[in-house]
């Protein structure tokens, strides 16, 4: 009987025989498993606050481009009423993104990228597309990077990304403007050594420098894994805004004024990779 109590886990045996029960706060693994717990806990509820912060910068970033879908003119300032609108929720997104700027801080920078990274890439669109619209040029990553807190790394894969979601949007934009005021938006310059570009130009030319990135490479990264869905959208945009063009050009006056090529399936497929 006494060898079996003595074999009992948790049991040890004082001098006089007598089974006692061992305390478990006594044992030299406690520290070390609670700092393990308490890491654990960091992670996680850091993890959740970089989710959480993504999705709502991916929420603003949206109605930013909304917005911005509103104007009809290239190269020039945003309309006063929408340009409050998209300062408004642009300061809503820094104040997101200067939340969990300490989160990301060092190793965690990389340690979470996945987390972050899809409002990163709207964020990217909506200010690439904002750019687009004032200057009819293509915002470049070093520009990008400088609108994000010093702690949050704006990667080359999630620029990428968020331009491929911008030729979405461009598509959009050249569409509607192009069904109210029956011309493609473009530049207007009048200077004869500088050649008239419009938007169409310009999608072809993002076509050609995406159809000459390499991905195969970095098949496991985000840009990998992405690239080849987000490549067959691309190529259907552009090709809707150049029948479009087409039809302007050779049936326009067969169309009423105000007409719009149907894009109601469009939203769920561009930018939601």
């Amino acid at each position: 009987m006494s060898g079996g109590l003595q074999d009992m886990p948790g049991m040890k045996r004082h001098h006089d025989g007598q089974p006692k029960e061992t305390d478990s706060r006594t044992s030299p693994f406690m520290p070390m498993f609670e700092v393990f717990r308490n890491e654990l806990d960091e992670h996680h509820d850091r993890r959740e606050r970089i989710i959480k912060a993504s999705r709502d910068i991916t929420a603003a970033s949206k109605k930013i481009i909304f917005s911005l879908q509103r104007v009809r003119s290239l190269g020039s300032s945003i309309p006063p009423k929408i340009s409050a609108e998209t300062q408004d929720r642009a300061a809503v997104i820094q104040q997101h993104f200067n939340t969990i700027a300490p989160d990301l801080a060092g190793i965690n920078g990389w340690r979470y990228q996945r987390q972050v990274s899809p409002g990163i890439q709207e964020y990217t669109e909506a200010l690439s597309f904002e750019h687009y619209l004032r200057h009819q040029k293509l915002i470049t990553v070093e520009e990008a990077a400088a609108t994000v807190p010093s702690n949050i790394t704006l990667t080359a894969d999630d620029y990428i990304l968020g331009i491929f979601d911008l030729v979405g949007e461009l598509m959009r934009f050249a569409i509607t403007t192009m069904a109210t005021s029956g011309s493609l938006p473009g530049s207007e310059s009048t200077d004869v050594s500088t050649e008239k570009r419009d938007i169409l130009m310009d999608l072809r030319s993002l076509r050609m420098c995406f159809h000459g990135l390499d991905t195969t490479s970095c098949k496991d990264t985000s840009l990998g894994r992405d690239s080849e869905k987000k490549m067959e959208v691309m190529n259907t945009c552009v090709e809707k805004v150049e029948a479009a063009v087409y039809g302007m050009i050779v049936r326009g006056r067969e169309r009423p004024k105000g007409w719009v090529p149907d894009l109601s399936d469009d939203r769920g497929t561009v930018g939601s990779y």
